[in-house]
């Protein structure tokens, strides 16, 4: 399992319908609201043979009202 994290940057005034959206979309665990550059910041968990830049190019870049997205891959979780 790969857990990746992507930020959003929306459209003006399309932040809650863009996160009303993406938690729709299987692979997307939790969606937040943040400050600063981006609008969301979204947590996926995708299958180890998932191709993360088709995941983000095809689920999450055409959700209505994405203009951008940074996406952070992870390696290992500390708890």
């Amino acid at each position: 399992m790969q857990t990746i994290f992507v930020m959003v940057k929306c459209e003006l005034g399309k932040a809650y319908e863009v996160a009303d959206d993406a938690v729709t979309v299987e692979q997307v665990s939790e969606v937040y609201s943040t400050s600063g550059q981006y609008d969301l910041l979204m947590k996926c968990y995708l299958d180890d043979k998932t191709d993360i830049g088709h995941f983000v190019t095809s689920q999450i870049q055409t959700l209505g009202g994405v203009k951008d997205t940074f996406t952070l891959i992870t390696f290992k979780a500390f708890s």
